[in-house]
């Protein structure tokens, strides 16, 4: 894609989701997170995207900063107003631009094929739709329809293209399948992936280290294995060789029914962590801590970019 197929900075207003909209309101619920998993395999697993990571992402020597920085991207394209989400989809494209090498296979793969970069946006929305669907407050039909639009929309900050992706909910699905059953494969960066979420390292917080950290790691562990394997499709499930009992199936579904019962009594700040998270991290982020190839390469917001939506 041409560069100058990016909105102009006086277009971004109208690529943001409103404070009123579902994807505001909605995207940022704590309990989204246990699909963070689920995503990256479903990118990972397409060829091209699994390449990429494999060979330019930190993702095996530092998973902790890797979340950390994807949050502050997300977060700040839904979150951080159209001057800061503007300016962090041009980043985010123009770093990929430096992802290129040559597959397993030995076909050259570049990060901004357009299928495998519209694939990534996709794939997020699909994990935000179906986690709430599972452990939070279930998108009826025109919701689902308005958020796929809205993520949509969001997309073209990123120079993901109308045409890359299906117009609604009801032809997402069907782009969904096709995609699992014809371009998501068994790739290296798919083992990767699951071998961190296993066999999670310390994070850098003194306060989860040492003891703390031996008696959260195993749960957490457990956990993200479980919803990340438990949440696909039994189609990759097989094709990446996983196992699944009814025993994994049950232990999902308690899991799942448990965090949707906390719904009442969730404080509004869990049930959308985006502004919160974005004044916490403001400092790092006005830093340019962003996630990009091989290093934590920088980008410096602007003065006028980063500020949180009320």
């Amino acid at each position: 894609m041409n560069p100058s197929t990016l909105p102009l900075d006086g277009e971004w207003q109208s690529f943001v989701p409103h404070p009123s909209t579902i994807t505001y309101r909605r995207a940022g619920d704590a309990r989204v997170l246990i699909a963070a998993g689920y995503a990256l395999l479903l990118q990972v697993s397409h060829p091209t995207v699994g390449a990429g990571v494999s060979e330019h992402s930190q993702f095996r020597r530092d998973p902790w900063g890797r979340l950390l920085r994807t949050l502050d991207y997300t977060c700040t394209m839904v979150y951080g107003g159209p001057d800061a989400a503007g300016e962090m989809g041009r980043r985010i494209r123009s770093f990929h631009k430096e992802i290129r090498g040559k597959g397993p296979d030995g076909r050259s793969y570049h990060a901004l094929e357009p299928e495998a970069y519209a694939w990534v946006h996709a794939t997020l929305a699909e994990a935000i739709v179906l986690a709430h669907e599972r452990f939070g407050r279930p998108f009826d039909f025109h919701q689902r329809q308005e958020f796929w639009v809205q993520w949509r929309t969001l997309g073209r900050l990123l120079g993901v293209r109308e045409s890359d992706l299906p117009a609604d909910w009801a032809t997402f699905r069907d782009y969904f399948d096709e995609m699992v059953d014809r371009r998501c494969r068994h790739t290296a960066a798919v083992d990767e992936v699951l071998g961190v979420l296993a066999r999670p390292t310390a994070p850098s917080m003194p306060a989860l280290r040492g003891p703390g950290w031996a008696v959260l790691r195993p749960p957490l562990a457990h956990a993200s294995v479980l919803a990340t394997v438990g949440l696909l499709p039994p189609v990759l499930r097989r094709r990446f060789g996983l196992r699944w009992s009814r025993a994994n199936h049950l232990e999902l579904q308690a899991l799942g029914s448990a965090l949707r019962a906390i719904t009442p009594l969730m404080p509004s700040w869990l049930r959308n962590t985006g502004p919160g998270y974005l004044r916490l991290r403001e400092e790092a982020i006005a830093r340019g801590e962003v996630a990009s190839p091989r290093s934590l390469a920088t980008f410096p917001l602007s003065p006028r970019g980063f500020r949180p939506t009320p």
